[in-house]
């Protein structure tokens, strides 16, 4: 087991402060009836409940059509990749047997379809303080999202996972470090894994370049940046990950490096697994039966 170094003397305070917050938040949800997208073997319904700020955010809820009153089925948060659209409801974002739920984190509707360019990115966003990094505030409502999961007739509260890819695989692992309520992780290709040692470096690709604009363009401001981001830091965050966690590289992965999330894994004090897949940073036909697979080992299911 590995074990992040140099973390903030109030690394702790910090997170369990935003959990709480989150925990705490009032919960206001509203449900669709009736299928409001074309699924099938699954009858999907949107949701309406409000941000950590008290925002409206937007998601849908996937129920195997197979489900019936009084049974609780487990139950997963399928969180987004960067960008500002909405996940759909696939064969990535469901699985047989599972209840999911996804949510746009920007305010867009449960089904928004937009292509990433950096003009819409927020990578930078409140980044030179760690309270106010736009993260801190995503981490809080994917909280409140398990919350409204955990809520769901047809869920069972003590069988509820947190998985995603890339910036969804690392709000997944800090949901299952920080967030009671996950019991296991699947997380593909987690993102921010030593991102101080990265911003160190010259960093050409975009999204990540956002962070390393800001940087470069305030006084003191890598030393600001640097300093948010060891907060953040998935390696860091995956030392307090304690839950069942399921983890993926790609060999060819050109955003989070292989060895950034062997990183990661290596940081994780629990029960743990590592998947390698040849490719780069995208989708993998196996992930769908894999993550399934773990799933159903670590949840009963």
């Amino acid at each position: 087991m590995g074990i992040a170094p140099s973390l903030p003397g109030d690394f702790a305070a910090f997170w369990k402060e935003a959990a709480d917050e989150a925990l705490h938040a009032p919960l206001d949800v509203e449900r669709s009836t009736g299928n409001q997208f074309d699924l099938p073997g699954f009858q999907v319904e949107t949701l309406a409940f409000r941000s950590v700020a008290g925002t409206p955010l937007h998601g849908w809820i996937a129920t195997p059509e197979s489900w019936g009153v009084g049974l609780r089925l487990p139950a997963f948060l399928w969180v987004p990749p960067y960008g500002r659209e909405s996940l759909l409801p696939n064969a990535y974002g469901t699985r047989a047997g599972f209840v999911s739920l996804s949510f746009n984190f920007h305010g867009h509707g449960p089904f928004h379809q937009e292509k990433y360019e950096p003009r819409r990115g927020y990578f930078a966003e409140g980044a030179l303080d760690p309270t106010t990094w736009i993260f801190r505030r995503m981490f809080q409502d994917a909280v409140i999202a398990l919350r409204v999961l955990q809520f769901q007739i047809e869920a069972d509260e003590d069988r509820l996972a947190a998985m995603g890819m890339s910036q969804g695989g690392g709000i997944s692992l800090w949901l299952g470090a920080w967030c009671p309520l996950v019991k296991a992780v699947v997380a593909d290709m987690p993102f921010l894994g030593e991102i101080g040692k990265t911003l160190s470096h010259n960093v050409y690709r975009y999204p990540l370049k956002e962070l390393k604009d800001l940087a470069e363009s305030e006084i003191l401001g890598m030393e600001r940046v640097t300093n948010t981001v060891s907060y953040f830091d998935t390696v860091n965050v995956a030392t307090e990950c304690r839950v069942a966690s399921q983890v993926s590289l790609g060999l060819k992965d050109p955003a989070c490096r292989p060895e950034t999330v062997r990183a990661v894994f290596e940081a994780l004090p629990g029960d743990r697994r590592l998947i390698t897949y040849p490719g780069g940073h995208d989708w993998h036909a196996e992930m769908v039966a894999n993550n399934l697979e773990w799933l159903r080992g670590t949840l009963g299911a």
